[in-house]
C-alpha cells in the first residue's frame, strides 16, 4: 500500500480507522468519561465505569501481546520513553478534570457530540485545541517547561517493563495479568449488569487504541520517514488539525488529524444510524462561559499531564506508563469536584 499512498496519507488512514470506532463507541456504546463518573456519582449505575474497566484491560492485554509479537516496542512511546513529573500530573490531571466538569465533556466527547450536530461542542474542541498549543509551543512553552520540565527517562517509565527488569518476567506475561484485573473487577458484583453492547464497545475502544500503535509502529519500521509510534489522544492533535485545516499546502497529513477526522467521521454514523443526529446551539450565555473556560482549562491540563482521559486512560496505560493509574485517578477527581460545585449553585 506504500506504493500508492505516502508515509504520512498511510499514518492518518490508520488514525481516521481508529478514530472511527471511537466515534463509534461514543455513540453507540455511549463511552464518555464524565458521563460515567456522573452516571456513578449522581445516577447510581456503575456501568458506564465498569465499560472503562474494560476498555483498559483489553487495551493492556492487546497491546502486551503485541508486544510478545514484535508488533509494539513500548520504549519507542513517548509515554514510556519521558520521565514522569508526578507534580505535572497532579496539577495537569486536576485542572483538565475540572474543566471537563465545567464543559460538560472532553476532547474525545466533544468530538463525538459535535460529529451528532452539537455545534456547542465545536466551541470546546477550538478552545481547547488552540490552549493546549498555547502552552505546548505557544507563549506560555517556555514557562512551561520551566516550571516542570521533561527529560528523556534513562530507563522505560512501564510497569511491566520495571518487573521484568527486576524479576526476570517476561513483560507480556505481567501486562496479560495485570490487564486480567479491570476486566475481572468489570464483571465481578455487578448491581446493574453491563449491556452486551457496552461490554462490546468497551472492548472495541481498547483495539482502537492498540491499533493506533501497531500501525504506527510498522510504519517506523518499513518506512523511510521517522515517524513515532503514536495512538490516540484528544488534546494537542485538536490544536495539530487546526493548523493543518489552515496549512494543509506546507503541513503534512498526520496520525493526529486522521484520529479527529475518523472520530467525527465516526460519531456522525453512530448518530445517524441511532436517528439522534440533530443541530443543538448554546442558547445560555453562562452556559457558554463555562464551555470556553472548562475547554482552555482541559487543554493546558492536558499538556501538563501529558495526555487526556483517553490520551493517559487508555493509551498510556496499554502500555502501564507510570503516570496513567494517577492521571486517570485525578482527573476523575478533578471532575467530580467540578460536578459538586455546579450541582450545589458554584457559577463561573
Amino acid at each position: 500500500m506504500l506504493d500508492y499512498l505516502s508515509e504520512a496519507q498511510f499514518v492518518a488512514l490508520i488514525g481516521l480507522a481508529g478514530g472511527i470506532v471511537l466515534g463509534l463507541a461514543a455513540r453507540c456504546g455511549r463511552f464518555c468519561t464524565l458521563g460515567a463518573i456522573e452516571d456513578l456519582l449522581y445516577g447510581a449505575d456503575d456501568r458506564r465505569i465498569r465499560t472503562w474497566g474494560i476498555a483498559i484491560g483489553t487495551a493492556v492485554i492487546s497491546a502486551h501481546l503485541a508486544m510478545w509479537a514484535g508488533l509494539i516496542r513500548p520504549e519507542d512511546t513517548a509515554y514510556v520513553a519521558m520521565t514522569w513529573s508526578p507534580l505535572a500530573t497532579i496539577v495537569g490531571a486536576l485542572l483538565f478534570g475540572y474543566g471537563m466538569a465545567l464543559s460538560g465533556n472532553c476532547g474525545y466527547g466533544a468530538l463525538a457530540r459535535l460529529g451528532g450536530g452539537d455545534l456547542r461542542s465545536l466551541v470546546i474542541v477550538v478552545v481547547m485545541g488552540v490552549s493546549a498549543y498555547i502552552l505546548m509551543s505557544g507563549p506560555l512553552a517556555q514557562l512551561r517547561v520551566a516550571v516542570f520540565p521533561v527529560y528523556e527517562a534513562n530507563s522505560p517509565q512501564s510497569l511491566s517493563l520495571l518487573i521484568e527488569s527486576r524479576t526476570g518476567l517476561p513483560a507480556w506475561v505481567c501486562g496479560v495479568a495485570i490487564g486480567l484485573i479491570p476486566i475481572g473487577v468489570a464483571f465481578s458484583g455487578q448491581r446493574v449488569p453491563m449491556r452486551p453492547r457496552q461490554v462490546f464497545w468497551g472492548a472495541m475502544v481498547g483495539l482502537a487504541i492498540v491499533s493506533g500503535w501497531i500501525g504506527t509502529q510498522w510504519i517506523a519500521d518499513v518506512g523511510f520517514s521517522t515517524f513515532p509510534a503514536r495512538t490516540h489522544t484528544f488534546a494537542a492533535p485538536l490544536g495539530e488539525t487546526l493548523i493543518y485545516l489552515m496549512t494543509a499546502s506546507g503541513t503534512p497529513l498526520s496520525f493526529g488529524v486522521g484520529s479527529i477526522f475518523g472520530v467525527l467521521l465516526g460519531a456522525l454514523i453512530g448518530a445517524l444510524l441511532r436517528r439522534e443526529f440533530r443541530w443543538e446551539a448554546c442558547d445560555d450565555s453562562r452556559e457558554l462561559k463555562r464551555q470556553i473556560l472548562g475547554a482552555a482549562m482541559m487543554g493546558a491540563g492536558a499538556i501538563l499531564a501529558f495526555g487526556c482521559s483517553i490520551g493517559q486512560g487508555v493509551s498510556a496505560f496499554s502500555v502501564l506508563a507510570y503516570s496513567a493509574p494517577l492521571t486517570l485517578l485525578l482527573i476523575f477527581a478533578g471532575a467530580a469536584l467540578g460536578l459538586r460545585h455546579l450541582i450545589v449553585g458554584y457559577s463561573v
